[in-house]
């Protein structure tokens, strides 16, 4: 007769409890990771890379190690220690972002993700890695019944995780918050592990201390600062709200007011007469110029509505599309977007192309920047969508963040539109021609010219300005030895890694400056 383990007086369900929290919360901080590292880095193909590489590098180490561990000695004491481990760690997550961003941030773009995703997420998840061999060894009474418990474990485990994922992505983190659910999974898994301590079968004293001891650590978690850095001087957070899409932030300093997405800078006005300041706002107006009555505009990308002002100021009919309904709310609440300004429709830009047989005389593409660049909006196949709602004078204008004027992306995209336009043109606006700045790129199947002379600057900061020195300044870039962008094949998000590693640069250094590092 086979010999008894202490495993036949551990009620199952205390084990598929415990698997089913441990398995819960790895899904929970992976998709976490994208809204602590995103607003530094962007949320991009490679950022969402270097969260893999680091949950599937701590599960595996964590569940090589925990089985030797369990081979040794198993118990809920030791299974309450271990989850008790990865709980402090991620309720400390808040606090060591800001040095491991620092730490990180003069490493480039790549090897950056990867080093703060090991730093921030692998300890918790390696530890939360090593529960299944512990409730694996626990449950199995008899080698027969082996591969049914293993089983049935990962099957929990794996049920939590798909549940926690859902709940995570399109429910807690917009209504909770990031921080606040970080430090909240941290709690959770304490909680856990005092009730794992509890009812091991070793001394009431010993079991009762360490529970107490992780209820402890509970509690003083709830003590720590969770709200977003407020800046300091004459910078303040106006608005802060984790969208199911990005972190979206209202920015004020001096006499300037930001929308930030996800850490970019989406739009930028005067708050005293809340007109626009940036330039590319200014040169998107060209496409107005082509035209000798006002006409139908559709605006893919909203922002904080500077865009669609213009052209609704100029009596133009916008309908604009913006996925994220946080963004519109922001529009409207912080940036002074009236309803009979823009129609706008809350859903993805190619999704609306698809499903509307509305003909536009100008359709401004505006959903580009930095490290966030749809890349189906920008292919072979989304450009013909756009071109089959033009009216056959219709015109294009597509802005991108470029690093030159004649960068490989701006070259690319080109290329791409010469699939089904004649004519191309970009407008440069940064100076010098080297550096980090907007390019807007007009494309039609009818000669790009404006119908009337652009008005005289009388200012080298005014709107006219920006005007003239794009228009000026316009060129035809060269397509050769350069890819056409599809579907299928699109290395867009690795061209624009450059560019959003350099746009993170400055925005982090202007922004430390007034207090505001994210």
């Amino acid at each position: 007769m086979e010999k008894e383990t202490p495993a036949r007086k551990i009620n199952p369900w205390i084990l598929y409890v415990i698997v089913a929290i441990s398995g819960a919360a790895v899904l929970a901080v992976e998709i976490l990771g994208t809204r602590i590292l995103g607003p530094h880095y962007g949320v991009s193909l490679f950022l969402w890379s270097a969260l893999i590489t680091v949950a599937l590098s701590a599960l595996s180490v964590g569940y090589a190690v925990g089985g030797r561990m369990a081979d040794r000695k198993a118990s809920l004491t030791r299974i309450a220690v271990i989850l008790a481990m990865a709980g402090i760690w991620l309720i400390m997550v808040p606090l060591l972002k800001r040095p491991v961003l620092w730490i990180s941030g003069s490493l480039g773009l790549r090897m950056a993700v990867i080093v703060a995703g090991f730093i921030l997420f692998f300890p918790p998840l390696f530890a939360l890695g090593m529960i299944s061999p512990y409730a694996i060894k626990l449950r199995t009474v008899s080698l027969g019944e082996v591969g049914r418990s293993a089983g049935n474990l990962y099957s929990v485990s794996t049920a939590a995780s798909v549940v926690a994922a859902l709940l995570t992505g399109f429910i807690l983190i917009p209504k909770v918050g990031v921080s606040i659910l970080t430090i909240s999974i941290g709690i959770m898994l304490l909680l856990t592990a005092a009730f794992a301590a509890m009812l091991d079968r070793r001394s009431f004293a010993k079991r009762s201390g360490l529970a107490l001891l992780f209820i402890l650590c509970a509690a003083a978690a709830l003590f720590m600062n969770t709200a977003p850095a407020r800046t300091s001087g004459e910078g303040s957070i106006r608005a802060f709200e984790q969208s199911p899409y990005a972190q979206i932030m209202v920015v004020e300093y001096s006499n300037a007011r930001f929308l930030l997405i996800d850490g970019a800078i989406h739009t930028f006005t005067d708050i005293e007469s809340n007109e626009t300041l940036f330039s590319y706002v200014n040169v998107v107006d060209i496409s107005r110029y082509m035209f000798s009555t006002p006409g139908d505009a559709l605006l893919i990308g909203l922002g904080g509505g500077s865009v669609a002002k213009h052209f609704s100021r100029g009596g133009w009919s916008v309908d604009g599309v913006e996925i994220d309904p946080v963004v519109v709310k922001m529009a409207r609440e912080h940036f002074d977007l009236e309803k009979e300004e823009a129609n706008i429709h809350t859903m993805d830009g190619r999704q609306f192309l698809n499903g509307t047989d509305k003909i536009y005389d100008v359709v401004v593409m505006d959903a580009f920047g930095s490290g966030s660049v749809p890349f189906h909006l920008i292919t072979r196949e989304a450009f013909g969508l756009v071109k089959s709602r033009l009216d056959e004078n219709g015109v294009l204008a597509i802005n991108l963040q470029s690093i030159g004027w004649k960068s490989t992306i701006v070259r690319s995209v080109t290329a791409t539109l010469r699939s089904h336009f004649t004519e191309v043109l970009a407008l440069p606006i940064a100076e010098p021609p080297n550096k980090l700045g907007n390019i807007i790129i007009l494309a039609s199947n009818r000669p790009l010219e404006t119908v009337s002379e652009l008005p005289d600057p009388d200012s080298r900061f005014s709107a006219d300005y920006d005007r003239i020195h794009a228009w000026n300044n316009r060129f035809t870039p060269d397509i050769s030895d350069v890819p056409v962008l599809t579907d299928e094949l699109n290395p867009v998000e690795l061209w624009s890694e450059e560019i959003n590693l350099a746009e993170r640069r400055e925005l982090n250094v202007y922004f430390k400056d007034l207090g505001l590092l994210w």
